[in-house]
């Protein structure tokens, strides 16, 4: 087991697919179903959507005004190489089990924050998992690889 520790920078909710998500004190997720309470829910394969804090660093550098849940992601990471994780990698974090099951995304529309940049990391950089175990997550809790 890879024990390389790395924790949660944010946490981010919405009640509507295509808005950014807006940074929570916690979220509680359900095993086969996501995050409670978020758009992105339900019995699929992208039922939580991970981004690290490093990706929107370089959109920062860009001259964008950019944080956590501004690309719709749920989990912001920092400490850890997510678009190099494979697909069937298991994360704990708090006492939530993630397995990731697709890196990057197509995105049919251009965000605004592409219109903004000439570029967004979420399609190359951002992951997404499915709920395996129930729990809570909080910022600052660290993620493990296993």
């Amino acid at each position: 087991m890879n024990h390389s520790a790395s924790e949660v920078v944010a946490v981010c909710i919405s009640e509507r697919k295509g808005e950014k998500k807006i940074p929570a004190s916690s979220i509680e997720l359900r095993k086969g179903y996501g995050i409670v309470g978020d758009a992105h829910a339900g019995p699929w394969h992208r039922q939580v959507s991970l981004l690290a804090d490093e990706s929107i660093d370089r959109m920062r550098r860009l001259g964008l005004t950019v944080g956590a849940g501004d690309f719709a992601e749920n989990i912001t990471t920092r400490g850890i190489d997510l678009p190099r994780l494979r697909i069937g990698t298991r994360l704990i974090t708090g006492d939530v089990l993630l397995e990731i099951t697709q890196i990057g995304k197509e995105c049919h529309a251009r965000c605004a924050i592409y219109h903004q940049a000439g570029d967004c990391v979420m399609p190359k950089e951002g992951v997404f998992a499915r709920v395996l175990k129930n729990g809570t997550i909080h910022p600052g809790d660290q993620i493990l690889i296993l």
